[in-house]
């Protein structure tokens, strides 16, 4: 087997409501990441995208992780993973520094991001992300990449994302069961947004919204930025519950009834068209039209859209969003959501998979796995940023300490 290191491989890992998804990517020497290796396991021990049984989880998390290792032919040893659920919460928030040598350097970024996040939060939560927007220097707004800026004070906008400190213990002690280390906890809409949003989109402003089996997370980007995110706790889960009450089918049957024959938007649902409805017990199955069946399912996506356009008008970016909204989960690939969400929010609407990614594109290139490739999109970055800060380090020579030392040695 080859060794993690070696290779220089990362693992996104989305352990999400309805199935574990894990992702093996192989890094080249430019940053690019190539799918070499997946495995897929349904999820036992979720609700709504938090744990609530550590042994399910664990179970879902080996399987998926022994599938993707048999694939890929490597030892996995840690994972980027992505959290999500109604405990999490978000702000906008800034902070400023004086920049010490007249021109901006790493620890200046550090110290005004530190500034940043300087903020009260509830003692039960903990800060998850520091999202710079953009910085500003002596007045000058608008600057993405500010190192090597001359000025005299730095501020930086950011948006601060916060999560329950249990949910990702939780999260964290069922990877570690598992016998990985944790890389990276990543909320999973920021994940999504790296596999499915192309740059012109995050220019213009968007609207990404996941919609897994417990939730639906969302994402606003204006100026190449994220502004906004938010959790609404309807999503397939709901769908599919909704299909078994109203057809008295199981649950599992109406799940595969959904997948199969499920529409959106009932005038596009045939009348003549007839589905087989397995009963409860030892009932015969009953035939059903598929327009009956679009009649339960239409009010759900209905609701949902609706609870995510309050979301964009409390957020005050609903004007600011001309690229419109993008759908992308497991739950956005019905027939008719497409239709009915152009109804609900008047403006265009796509259902959004990852693109850009190799190997394996024909099973990933699906909105399904758009949290999984993101993943690995987001660890790929955040590696090829952390290289080009040790470079940068090693440009500038030993610190003042080292120096210190130097001069002690050969003095003394």
């Amino acid at each position: 087997m080859v060794s993690q290191t070696q290779n220089r491989i990362i693992v996104g890992l989305d352990i999400g409501t309805s199935k574990v998804v894990a992702l093996v990517a192989e890094v080249d020497a430019n940053g690019d990441t190539e799918i070499i290796g997946m495995g897929s396991h349904p999820s036992r021990g979720m609700k709504k995208g938090v744990v609530v049984n550590i042994e399910s989880t664990v179970q879902s998390v080996q399987r998926a992780i022994e599938e993707a290792e048999l694939m890929a032919g490597c030892q996995i040893s840690s994972v980027y993973v992505g959290i999500a659920g109604s405990h999490v919460r978000s702000l906008n928030s800034h902070g400023i520094v004086a920049i010490k040598d007249g021109e901006v350097i790493d620890a200046d970024l550090e110290r005004v991001l530190d500034a940043a996040q300087a903020v009260a939060i509830p003692a039960d939560q903990k800060i998850l992300h520091i999202l710079p927007q953009e910085y500003v220097i002596d007045n000058q707004e608008g600057i993405r990449e500010p190192l090597g800026m001359s000025g005299v004070r730095l501020e930086a906008k950011v948006h601060l994302v916060t999560c329950a400190v249990n949910a990702a213990q939780n999260i964290e002690k069922c990877i570690k069961r598992c016998g990985l280390d944790v890389d990276e906890i990543i909320l999973e809409q920021v994940a999504s947004s790296y596999s499915v949003l192309t740059d012109d989109e995050r220019e213009l402003g968007v609207c990404m919204v996941d919609i897994g089996g417990g939730t639906s997370d969302i994402a606003i980007y204006t100026e190449g930025s994220i502004r906004h995110t938010g959790v609404i706790p309807i999503a397939g889960d709901q769908v599919t519950n909704d299909i078994a009450m109203a057809l008295r089918t199981p649950t599992q049957y109406a799940e595969e009834i959904k997948i199969k024959y499920a529409c959106a938007l009932t005038q596009l649902a045939s009348a003549d068209e007839t589905i087989k409805v397995p009963s409860v017990g030892d009932r015969p199955p009953r035939d059903l039209s598929r327009q009956s069946l679009a009649e339960v399912v239409e009010p759900r996506y209905d609701e949902l859209f609706t609870l995510v356009q309050a979301e964009l008008r409390r957020s005050g970016f609903e004007d600011l969003i001309p690229a419109g909204v993008v759908l992308t989960g497991g739950t956005s690939k019905m027939e008719g959501v497409v239709e009915l969400a152009e109804e609900i929010f008047h403006m265009p609407v796509r259902v959004g998979a990852p693109t850009r990614v190799k190997g394996l594109t024909d099973i990933v290139r699906n909105p399904i796995y758009a949290t999984a490739v993101g993943l690995l999109e987001y660890g790929a970055a955040h590696s090829r940023q952390n290289n080009a800060k040790g470079r940068r380090k090693r440009a500038e020579g030993p610190g003042l300490l080292a120096k210190l030392k130097e001069w002690m040695q050969s003095n003394y």
